[in-house]
């Protein structure tokens, strides 16, 4: 759902790509094995072109990782398929282009246009699930029962073909109609069952809206969006299939996981005594994630309590362990261990994982090449996510100093939603503040003085730099 959009000029993106040295094109010897690769697409022994797969997506996307098809099971539950791009079936392991991938990480994501993991020619062609084209795809069967527990896992490469590629604005009107197409009429059943869980077992999700930017004619749009339930339940089925995932690399006691440390309770209750002044209700039987599961993000003590709890969601990484478990295996904001593996396309780490699953469930000795690149995912996973970080928050910074540059000196609406911790005695003084959320424009931005929390306040924008991407306001 669109919260809010305005309309802003004409932006040059080409100084923070340059400042964050993206490249801007492929060497030419692993284009060449891409175009190779895509003109001799793999045939999987199996053929599960019977099964009508369907992707959901936005719009726009061509780079399509995932393929569902949702079915009741006969004595009851369900039978969830997954078919993920089969990526490492396209790229040859010690090639030219399997070294770019690693030069580049993931997929890094500007208004004016994405830096693909891989060439166009396989990210948006061969190996792209797209519809009505044959497709080499490494597929979960997951059977839950009629409460969504995984009852059973199968994993297989096989052959699939996409029957039609929707989007989440579509899919949600065509839910709200109660017209789902049938390959994934069951997702808001399942996906309800598999968020239950989750909260029972103390997962955290942060419904905060997204800022964007996007092309508008010759200029851009600043778009405030919070995410339609269509696409909150598409994500159940991924953290359901990196769940199944990090489960089978445990027992083989090989992988790679995506790891962070569960909330500390010091840290839950600085939460707990913020509920209070900002009006939100927490009962004592309930934990962190179901008190903001009952929130409305949009109205703004809600919205400041979200963004406060935030800080519950530190230290994301990538763990990767061979022979020995990992003492703290488990994701703290999914509540259970859990890997990616659903993205292959767009990030190097789900490649090497889907390998390690693939080789365990079928009792097959992990590959050479496959083993030598775990310890070493880590380090560049994490540097290119602080890469992808900066892109996005770069180009909403910049698009948001053009918008407000003929603006100094106006005030504006705004929420309060965090400010600053008074000072320790070890840090050096600075002027009271925090960051603010503007009604319109969509812009959120660090503001000066005695903010009240959660409350609704006029601010006076102070700066608005496009060269230096700031934003400042004071309180009026």
């Amino acid at each position: 759902m669109v919260i809010r959009r305005v309309l802003a000029p004409r932006i040059d993106f080409g100084a923070l790509r340059r400042e964050l040295s993206l490249p801007e094109g492929f060497p030419a010897a692993a284009q060449k094995e891409a175009d190779e690769a895509a003109a001799a697409p793999p045939r999987p022994p199996v053929d599960r072109t019977d099964v009508p797969f369907v992707t959901v997506d936005p719009a726009t996307s061509r780079d399509l990782d995932q393929a569902m098809h949702l079915a009741r099971r006969p004595g009851g539950g369900y039978r969830v398929r997954y078919a993920i791009a089969d990526v490492a079936a396209h790229v040859d392991p010690g090639g030219a282009l399997e070294a770019e991938t690693w030069r580049r990480g993931q997929t890094i994501y500007l208004p004016d246009g994405h830096v693909p993991l891989h060439p166009l020619t396989l990210s948006e062609g061969a190996a792209s699930l797209l519809p009505d084209d044959d497709r080499a795809a490494v597929v979960w069967t997951i059977d839950l029962d009629a409460d969504g527990g995984t009852v059973a896992v199968e994993l297989e490469r096989a052959l699939v073909r996409s029957r039609a590629k929707l989007d989440y604005t579509g899919v949600q009107a065509a839910a709200d109609a109660g017209r789902l197409p049938e390959p994934i009429a069951l997702l808001p059943e399942i996906g309800d069952r598999l968020t239950a869980r989750g909260l029972h077992r103390g997962a955290i999700n942060l419904p905060l809206p997204e800022q964007d930017v996007e092309p508008d004619g010759d200029g851009w749009r600043l778009v405030l969006r919070g995410p339609v339930p269509m696409e909150e339940h598409n994500a159940q089925i991924s953290l359901l299939t990196g769940m199944a995932a990090a489960d089978i690399m445990l027992a083989g006691r090989i992988g790679l996981l995506r790891t962070m440390p569960a909330p500390k309770p010091e840290a839950v209750q600085r939460l707990r005594a913020a509920a209070a002044p900002l009006g939100v209700h927490w009962p004592d039987d309930a934990g962190p994630g179901e008190v903001i599961a009952g929130l409305d993000a949009a109205q703004p003590r809600a919205a400041a309590f979200i963004d406060q709890a935030a800080e519950l969601m530190r230290g994301a990484a990538y763990t990767a362990f061979d022979g020995t478990v990992p003492e703290q295996p488990e994701h703290g904001g999914v509540a259970a261990a859990y890997a990616h593996v659903t993205a292959p396309l767009r990030r190097l780490a789900d490649r090497y994982a889907t390998e390690v699953c693939l080789a365990l469930h079928a009792g097959r000795p992990v590959p050479d090449w496959v083993r030598a690149a775990l310890p070493r995912l880590p380090e560049v996973m994490a540097t290119t996510d602080r890469t992808a970080s900066a892109a996005s928050r770069g180009a909403v910074e910049l698009a948001e100093a053009v918008l407000l540059a003929h603006r100094v000196g106006e005030t504006f609406d705004a929420a309060v939603l965090d400010v600053d911790a008074p000072p320790n005695g070890r840090s050096r003084p600075r002027p009271p503040g925090g960051t603010v959320a503007l009604d319109a424009p969509p812009v959120r931005a660090r503001c000066l003085g005695e903010l009240p929390l959660g409350e609704r306040v006029r601010v006076r924008l102070v700066t608005a730099d496009p060269a230096a991407r700031t934003v400042l306001f004071e309180l009026a």
